[in-house]
């Protein structure tokens, strides 16, 4: 007896575990989940890219404050020390530590900032009701694969461990860069949690054809 054949195109994979599911319109709100180990699949919601589209924008420009403005600064017997981002890479830009330099920028700001930015050209055409941008589906596709390289919010949670250590040195004073990358943080948890990775690709491939 031959094994029955299951067109590709009316089933999805989950990304954890591989088990295959049919492919179903989901009404708003309504969470499927894989039957295996229970990751979510498809979540859509109401008004979801037009939301993505805003916090993706709202993160660039919080991004170009947290590199610019001054982070913190230092005060310990009378000598006071304010640094930024950009400060910081910079400083390590010569020599030997020039490679340290080079991976705190593309981790922290250069990889982070492409992710936004290719989300914005794959979905904002889109919120805007009109038809996806050229290539908007390599856009959506290098976004995803840049997410696990772009670590700003490993960064705060490493600098706020360092700033226990550091406060009994010296007295420390966080600067407005310390809290746009702060909220960088929890736009960029707001838009991941907006964003339902199946919804996007149907409704990108859907509208690339019409």
């Amino acid at each position: 007896m031959e094994p029955a054949k299951v067109d590709p195109d009316t089933v999805i994979a989950c990304p954890v575990c591989d088990a295959l599911h049919l492919d179903r319109d989901l009404p708003d709100r309504v969470i499927a989940r894989c039957i295996r180990c229970g990751e979510v699949l498809a979540a859509p919601r109401a008004g979801a890219m037009t939301r993505i589209t805003m916090l993706a924008l709202t993160a660039i420009i919080l991004m170009a404050a947290a590199v610019f403005f001054p982070f913190l600064q230092l005060s310990a017997q009378g000598l006071v020390q304010r640094a930024s981002v950009f400060d910081a890479i910079m400083a390590f830009s010569r020599g030997l530590m020039a490679p340290l330099s080079v991976a705190v920028a593309l981790l922290i700001v250069l990889l982070p900032v492409a992710r936004f930015g290719a989300i914005l050209y794959a979905l904002a055409p889109m919120a805007l009701g009109w038809h996806p941008a050229p290539h908007a589906l390599n856009a959506f596709r290098w976004a995803q694969r840049l997410k696990p390289w772009a670590m700003a919010e490993i960064f705060i949670v490493g600098v706020a461990v360092a700033l226990v250590k550091v406060a009994g040195l010296a007295r420390v004073e966080l600067g407005p860069a310390f809290w746009a990358f702060s909220a960088l943080v929890v736009i960029t948890v707001l838009k991941d949690n907006f964003m339902c990775r199946l919804t996007v690709w149907k409704t990108l491939d859907a509208r690339s054809r019409s």
